[in-house]
């Protein structure tokens, strides 16, 4: 058991000398307090849908799409797609911003950036 620990050790400490620097998206909040932000679904970047979230994504300018959660007045959320500029090893939280609750129709912000952690800058 030891054995496979240490070798599990060793090749993620060799992948992570040759890892390239990648940043994430999400569409939590990171701030809860202001009353007219909302949580997003991210459903797809550059037209490729990722399976997890945050999801990884190359630096540079990337198309992001998002889907607003449902709500009671509307069962399915409405979806948006807004250019992002991503820099390397930066975590994004994306929020809708919207006049009430129950609208259909909100805007995309970015509610925070946070350097991604074990990141590095340089290839």
């Amino acid at each position: 058991m030891r054995l496979i620990c240490c070798a599990f050790s060793l090749a993620a400490a060799g992948l992570a000398g040759c890892a390239t620097p990648y940043s994430q998206i999400t569409g939590e909040r990171y701030y809860r307090a202001p009353p007219d932000t909302y949580p997003l679904k991210v459903v797809g970047v550059d037209g490729v849908y990722p399976s997890v979230e945050p999801a990884l994504v190359d630096p540079g300018l990337r198309q992001v799409t998002v889907r607003a959660l449902p709500t009671s007045a509307q069962a399915i959320g409405l979806r948006k797609t807004v250019p992002l500029e991503v820099k390397p090893c930066t975590l994004y939280y994306l929020v809708a911003v919207k006049e009430t609750e129950l609208a259909p129709d909100f805007t995309v912000r970015v509610d925070q950036e946070l350097p991604v952690a074990g990141c590095s800058r340089t290839p």
